[in-house]
């Protein structure tokens, strides 16, 4: 199972951070960094996104 689909069901509320370790193989610890990097990956992704679509119009 994909990884960062298995964190997104965890920060959804689906399954427990526990249940997020056993799918994944890791301890708590690893897991609560990934779940943290994967946060701050998708804020940055947003926000590149957002660059794009100001330029983007602005270009029109």
């Amino acid at each position: 199972m994909d990884k960062r689909k298995v964190i997104t069901a965890y920060r959804r509320g689906f399954i427990t951070i526990q249940e997020c370790g056993q799918i994944l193989g890791i301890e708590d610890i690893r897991l609560s960094r990934m779940v943290q990097d994967s946060v701050e990956r998708e804020k940055k992704d947003n926000m590149q996104a957002d660059r794009f679509i100001v330029n983007s119009s602005s270009t029109e």
